[in-house]
């Protein structure tokens, strides 16, 4: 699986290019790939685009269940969690010297880099399992948008007294339609255009969100709040209060789930999320000073950005809804009016995971496509590429294995969103499942090993204590974001719009 694995599109060639008798071109880094001109400035602005997404929208029902202290507390908390790893990856990037040691291109290649064995595996397997289900939870979080949009237009129509019920599942296949063919495109670098629009859209509707939120506040409305979140006995059971806090940390912990991306983004133009994100971030870095200082740097201005605009969006969402503060708070209705700029939002939702979801799931077909060529490479069916002139477009390269296992996938994961169309206790889940192995764990044990640490000592007992209290963090989420997904499925009406 570990050869398997640096086939895929999360690794690349990175041999010298375009030098000349082995010396290096002034346009050249000391890697043979293109001068990087970017600044520590450039890479805050694109980890603030790659860090706010659609994690802000179940902020407010997370602090619903937090309360005023506990809740920015933890968001805090977790930014703090989420910065200290950030500058153990950002050392991570090149080995064994983090100023003058070799690149590692991938998230993957640190790990080889620096602990090797099965650990390589299970850091390829924790990232592949999270980019499956971030794709399942984009179609269920575009769907509710798509129906957001016709219930608000429907309650402005009719009244807010009127159900305006309807499936999720007709959008889903829909979403589905549109990402089937934007699969079949081979290079997927021909629409960056997308995903500079997919950035774009993400700060409209969490801008929006937060305005309409603080309007909310200022016009007058008094939501029942308190300081330790939702009441026990008036809004939910003890057990209920239990099983919401373990999932809102699951909210919390996918709202940060940043730091996975850092290394892992190619200097390719391949626009997954690893390769995408890594032209933006730390590859794109001019060599002059060390990227890692570049990067520390870069990330402190980033989650301190991200972690005012969450609190303010968490805060203001739980101010103007309080302990009835829904889970996605741009689909729940609590705002009715005005209703075009509520429809504008959802929009810039479903343009935005659109793009999005093509960026998570390139790494997945290019693995699986690499993997099949190398085990199959005499199949006509999985390397005969079919010429097709199509109007306005040029010369399409039709591949059948292509046509077939990309729609395979996207049909398989539209119906694995149908059955768990659940937006808040799904990325609780994703946030549960990857904060640990790829926030915390990975990052604390290559620092470890790259510095020789002795074992027992006191930094080595910390790291460790601190690793253990996110994987206690963790799979308590987990457990609540499951048992969130089980009583959902229990009350589950197919043509009810979730939120």
């Amino acid at each position: 699986m570990d050869k398997e694995m640096q086939n895929s599109s999360l690794r690349i060639e990175h041999g010298p290019e375009g030098s000349a008798g082995g010396g290096i071109s002034k346009n050249l880094d000391d890697d043979g790939r293109q001068k990087r001109t970017g600044t520590w400035i450039t890479a805050s602005a694109h980890i603030i685009t790659a860090v706010i997404g659609s994690g802000v929208l179940s902020l407010a029902w997370a602090i619903a269940q937090l309360g005023w202290v506990v809740g920015p507390l933890v968001l805090v908390v977790f930014s703090f969690i989420t910065f200290f790893t950030s500058t153990l990856l950002a050392d991570s990037y090149r080995s064994p010297d983090p100023v003058t040691g070799n690149r590692n291109y991938t998230y993957m290649d640190a790990v080889r880099a620096h602990l090797g064995g099965r650990k390589v595996q299970l850091c390829g397997l924790a990232q592949y399992v999270n980019l499956i289900g971030i794709t399942i939870g984009y179609t269920i979080t575009a769907s509710i948008s798509m129906v957001a949009v016709r219930r608000s237009n429907c309650f402005h129509k009719h009244g807010h007294a009127v159900k305006c019920q309807t499936s999720n599942n007709p959008y889903m296949i829909i979403f589905a339609c549109i990402q089937i063919m934007l699969s079949q495109i081979p290079n997927f670098h021909r629409l960056s255009w997308l995903s500079i629009l997919a950035a774009v859209m993400s700060f409209a509707y969490a801008s929006i969100g937060l305005g309409l939120s603080l309007a909310k506040v200022i016009g007058g409305a008094h939501a029942r709040t308190s300081l330790t979140g939702v009441t026990v006995g008036v809004d939910v059971s003890a057990e209920q209060k239990v099983w919401r806090t373990f999932q809102a940390l699951g909210d919390i912990a996918f709202a940060y789930a940043y730091s996975t991306v850092l290394i892992e983004i190619q200097a390719s133009q391949l626009c997954s999320i690893f390769s995408k994100l890594r032209e933006l971030l730390q590859d794109t870095l001019k060599s002059g000073p060390p990227e890692n200082k570049a990067m520390k740097r870069a990330s402190f201005v980033g989650i301190l950005t991200t972690t005012t605009f969450y609190i303010l969006c968490g805060c203001l969402g739980y101010a103007a809804f309080g302990n009835d503060a829904p889970g996605n708070f741009l689909t729940g209705f609590g705002f009715y009016e005005p209703f075009v700029l509520v429809d504008l939002a959802n929009v810039c939702i479903a343009i935005h995971l659109i793009g999005a979801y093509q960026v998570f799931c390139q790494p997945i077909f290019s693995f699986v496509e690499s993997r099949c060529h190398g085990r199959w490479p005499d199949s006509k069916f999985i390397t005969s590429e079919h010429a097709i002139n199509i109007p306005f477009y040029g010369v399409y390269y039709l591949n059948l294995f292509r046509l077939v296992w990309r729609t395979s996938y996207v049909i398989v994961t539209a119906v694995l969103a149908m059955l768990l169309p659940f937006f808040n206790d799904f990325l609780a889940l994703l946030g549960a499942i990857s904060f640990w192995p790829l926030t915390v764990y990975f990052p604390i044990e290559m620092y470890m090993a790259r510095s020789k640490m002795p074992k027992y000592s006191f930094t080595w007992t910390s790291l460790k204590m601190l690793s253990w209290a996110c994987l206690v963090i963790s799979l308590v989420s987990a457990a609540g974001s499951i048992e969130g997904l089980i009583r959902a499925l229990k009350t589950y009406k197919p043509f009810k719009a979730q939120q």
